[in-house]
């Protein structure tokens, strides 16, 4: 039998990226038992399951040794090394290794890819969308169908947007990840700006503004997250809040790269290499 996967996420206290991350974990668990190898899902903080409990679980059902993954899609902070040393102080038997993040590779592109494209023809059929709650929540309005203006790709702007850290080259590798995008899927669009969503200038309003005054007719707004929740909705406001200052400029928000099929063939394939580095 197969260590288990262990994929570790950060932690939210957003419910909706959590049932996410749950149901992401529960397609791997699917798509894994066929090999004969337990999955699991924890997180660092801020939410349950713990990273301790899952690991906990895991020894309880007789695993003492596992790949601990972190479902991330940039550099893993130290945390993740300090707890993992911790649960091995609490398990002396427990032995881990390491898979990698899933970072820029060409299939999460593909996603990004994917996810751009259908903001792009949902441009037929424009929906304005509105603040609701106490919270910055979006949903869609209805609105008319209007005759859509042609607009070249030459003349659309991207933005791609990332979460924002304190550490600087975390934040330059989502300025990579950018030029990679712009260079694999978009290169036919006038350019491909990089954002964050909180922490680091530009945030997305001075990613649609670098658009605007570079003569954009059209911005797609495209966030670099795995999952739906409270980051998503962050980055809908404020695109929100720019376009209401900027009626000419056609501004559309892009989904997620969610759970699917293609992202769990990423994080196999993470699963597999790790195994091959064991001696």
């Amino acid at each position: 039998m197969k260590p288990p996967l262990l994929l570790i996420g950060q932690g939210s206290h957003d419910d909706a990226y959590a049932a996410e991350f749950g149901r992401f974990v529960h397609r791997l668990r699917c798509r894994l038992d066929q090999t004969a190898a337990d999955v699991s899902g924890g997180y660092l903080e801020r939410a349950t399951p713990r990273l301790s409990e899952s690991v906990a679980s895991l020894v309880a059902r007789g695993h003492h040794r596992l790949v601990a993954l972190p479902l991330s899609l940039g550099r893993t902070s130290d945390d993740l090394g300090a707890a993992m040393a911790l649960e091995q102080q609490r398990h002396p038997t427990l032995m881990y290794d390491h898979g990698r993040p899933l970072g820029p590779d060409p299939r999460v592109l593909s996603l990004l890819a994917e996810r751009m494209l259908e903001a792009a023809a949902d441009l037929s059929r424009p929906r304005p969308l509105e603040l609701v709650g106490a919270r910055p929540r979006l949903r869609a309005v209805d609105a008319p169908v209007v005759e859509d203006p042609h607009v070249e790709p030459g003349e659309t702007g991207i933005v791609l947007v990332g979460e924002g850290s304190t550490d600087p080259a975390a934040n330059a590798e989502v300025h990579r990840v950018s030029r990679l995008f712009w260079e694999t899927h978009a290169y036919d669009f006038m350019t491909v700006e990089t954002a964050f969503v909180s922490v680091t200038p530009p945030g997305v309003p001075g990613g649609l503004e670098r658009c605007r005054r570079l003569g954009a007719k059209r911005v797609i707004v495209v966030p670099y997250l795995l999952f739906a929740g409270g980051m998503l909705e962050r980055v809908w406001a404020q695109a929100l809040a720019y376009g209401a200052g900027h009626p000419d400029l056609d501004i559309r928000c892009a989904e997620v790269i969610g759970d699917c099929e293609t992202l769990a063939d990423v994080v196999i394939d993470r699963y597999e290499e790790a195994l091959q580095l064991v001696p």
